[in-house]
């Protein structure tokens, strides 16, 4: 066993037993290669990444090739998903250099952490014009050994480049208005694929950001273009292989622009902005197919992602074992017609080869198919269908499973708090949101200190040792905001505030218009402190942050808090227009800011069927980012509360913009009508 023996990453785990000789990411290991004068090995992965597992098995596991590693290099293994940062400095250094990015990405470093060399993944043997990795190891030992000058120039050139590099902010231009959004709306438009729903190409990956700017820019705006593009999108992922269509949850992106093929691997940050992302879409049109979709995604996420400690794990892998020992992408998600017959018999075979598009030819690979779900108009048999697709989910129970990453990021874990608290809200769910609710708790308990700050993972209830990013703040206090919502527990809002004061200390960055940085004050330093207001794969952890202090702010008043919201979304005001495609959550929050947002307040006798139902209504408007609060009249766990009498004798809403108050009222229909709930 290497130096990756006792650590919590399940990806550095997959590696502990690998003849390179692994080090973490710490200190020790540089040192080790200043003594040495030798360069650094950096290798970056996570669990679910296929090429990753892949270039781990044919060099990392080749006795030949590690003794080549540890003879000439200090070689580090870093998970990207509990160090973002390592990731964002490095992946900037080759993407600037070579074009593009991605995973296992492979750089090579000087003792002092600067990069030289760089790629990702690399073959054992030469490939379609490609270096093989040993020629690769190769040659930087021999620049290192012999052309020493020329690594160090190219080392310092990299990190100047990178430190004079700097963000389009425009913060100084204050925050986004109706021009901003409807110049990104008319750029969605432009990108939209009107044929297969989403944006752009193949690869197509699910545009959850996106699909949240659309929903509210039509409620704010009642644009019905906004609304059918995030509707069309939503029921062709929902139809397209890129959905599970027995066990419910969405896989990372569809290789192809029709959502047919997925890459298999199933992460949890998608799963649950997805399933936040049906659920309102159901709330906006009370689209059935948007309601099962969002039911099932949250029952997956329960199901198969939560861990024994009440947390939810990162990932599902693409890959598993076929039945033959042989690992293969897709293995247990795929179908073949004869596997239908032979599980359902002849008519029910054919029957489920036609209801999920199952064809001779096969879909994917050697004649297997995704299952899909065709339209077939209204000539369903929905009891056939549920009882073909219940066999077909018990059979499939019974393949090897995809290994599962049971690696708990707070980030991710904030938004499946926010997700189930509120799909169990919306659907007469109490299990869901008591799920919501401990996971909460474990965020709370294991993840966070007494001042407010945060670690970034853990695992079989022990806490990691990487410190928190910008992205786990405002993910948790976000999903503490939505729980609070929709418990009517005020100890939520104070754990958020909690939050988002660490967020005001430690990731503003000074003198530069609200602008925020990835990393905390006091974090370890890079050669390059990360800074990107643009969403990945979830939302940027500055528009989270945005959001999240914007309706924190709401609840309670503070200006402080306000103004940093204000501030961090002047990026959107120079990137929606240009890019709307890559900052979706910050156009989603601007949306908010646009708005108000709104403050609900509810006030009555806790269990009372009259207040039940003006909170319900409240938590159904889709007025954009509106906050609820509810509880006793005067109750002192809300600031909204505070002061807002019954209304003779009777459980009454208040809706208020920045705590100025339109009369209140006692009749669901009118809070219905004032906060945009859907008939």
């Amino acid at each position: 066993m290497n130096r990756l023996a006792g650590v919590t990453s399940p990806y550095l785990l997959q590696h502990a037993d690998n003849p390179v000789d692994w080090w973490p990411w710490e200190p020790e290991a540089f040192e080790e290669a200043r003594r040495r004068d030798v360069p650094v090995l950096l290798s970056v992965g996570y669990s679910a990444c296929h090429w990753c597992h892949v270039m781990a098995s044919e060099s990392f596991e080749d006795a030949t090739t590690a003794a080549y590693m540890n003879a000439h290099f200090v070689n580090i293994k870093v998970d990207r998903e509990e160090r973002p940062d390592v990731d964002a400095v490095y992946m900037e250094a080759v993407q600037a250099a070579t074009g593009q990015g991605g995973w296992p990405m492979t750089v090579f470093l000087t003792a002092d952490g600067e990069p030289f060399y760089f790629g990702t993944y690399f073959p054992p043997a030469p490939r379609h014009g490609m270096a093989s990795f040993p020629q690769v190891l190769e040659g930087v030992t021999s620049a290192w050994t012999d052309r020493r000058d020329e690594v160090a120039e190219v080392a310092g050139r990299i990190v100047g480049e990178l430190a004079g590099r700097s963000l389009a902010h425009g913060g100084g231009e204050g925050v986004p208005a109706e021009e901003e959004l409807a110049q990104a709306l008319l750029g969605l438009t432009r990108e939209y694929d009107e044929r297969h729903g989403g944006f752009g190409g193949a690869p197509k990956f699910p545009p959850s950001m996106v699909l949240e700017f659309l929903l509210r820019h039509h409620a704010r705006t009642g644009a019905e273009g906004a609304l059918q593009m995030a509707a069309d999108t939503c029921v062709a992922m929902a139809r397209g292989g890129i959905y599970d269509q027995l066990g419910g949850g969405f896989a990372r992106y569809s290789v192809d622009r029709a959502w047919v093929v997925p890459h298999f691997e199933k992460m949890l940050y998608d799963n649950a902005l997805l399933c936040r992302v049906y659920a309102h879409l159901w709330r906006a049109t009370g689209s059935e197919l948007a309601r099962r979709v969002a039911v099932e995604t949250a029952d997956f996420l329960v199901r198969e992602l939560r861990t024994a400690e009440g947390g939810f794990a990162s990932a599902l892998d693409a890959d598993s074992d076929d039945g033959t020992g042989k690992h293969v992408e897709g293995a247990f998600y795929a179908w073949t017609p004869a596997q239908l017959r032979e599980l359902l018999g002849d008519d029910d075979g054919e029957f489920a080869a036609r209801h999920f598009g199952v064809t001779l030819d096969g879909t994917f690979e050697k004649g297997a198919s995704v299952l899909q779900l065709p339209d077939h108009g209204g000539d369903v048999d929905a009891a056939r269908v549920e009882s073909v697709r219940g066999r077909l989910f018990a059979a499939r129970e019974t393949r090897h499973r995809p290994g599962r990453d049971d690696k708990v990021v707070a980030a991710w874990n904030g938004l499946a708090v926010a997700a189930l608290a509120e799909t169990g809200a919306y659907f007469d769910r109490p299990d869901l949101v008591e799920r919501a609710t401990e996971a909460a708790d474990l965020l709370v308990r294991l993840h966070m200190d007494d001042v407010g700050r945060l670690a970034r993972t853990s695992k079989d209830g022990r806490a990691g040792a990487n410190a928190g990013v910008l992205e786990d703040y405002a993910d948790v206090a976000e999903g503490f905001l939505a729980l609070a919502a929709v418990t009517g527990e005020g100890a939520w809002l104070e754990f958020a505030g909690l939050l988002l004061d660490t967020v005001l200390d430690q990731f503003v960055a000074e003198g530069e218009d609200g602008a925020l940085y990835d990393t905390a004050d006091d974090a370890e330093q890079l050669i390059r402190r990360p800074q990107d207001p643009t969403d990945n794969a979830a939302p940027s952890g500055w528009s989270a942050a945005a959001g999240a202090l914007l309706s924190y702010a709401a609840h309670t008043g503070s200006e402080a808090h306000r103004t940093a919201a204000e501030g961090a979304l002047g990026v959107v005001r120079t990137l929606g227009p240009r890019a709307p495609r890559f900052i979706g959550w910050g156009l989603a929050v601007s949306e908010a800011l646009l708005d108000g947002p709104r403050e609900v307040a509810v006030v009555g006798a806790v269990g009372d069927a009259a207040t039940r139902a003006l909170h319900r209504t409240a938590l159904l408007g889709t007025a954009p980012g509106a906050v609820v609060a509810a509880g006793a009249a005067g109750g002192e766990e809300f600031p909204l509360l505070r002061d807002r009498p019954l209304v003779e004798g009777k459980a009454a809403a208040y809706v208020c913009r920045h705590f100025v108050c339109a009369a209140p009222t006692t009749e669901v229909d009118q809070l219905a009508a004032e906060l945009g709930v859907a008939e």
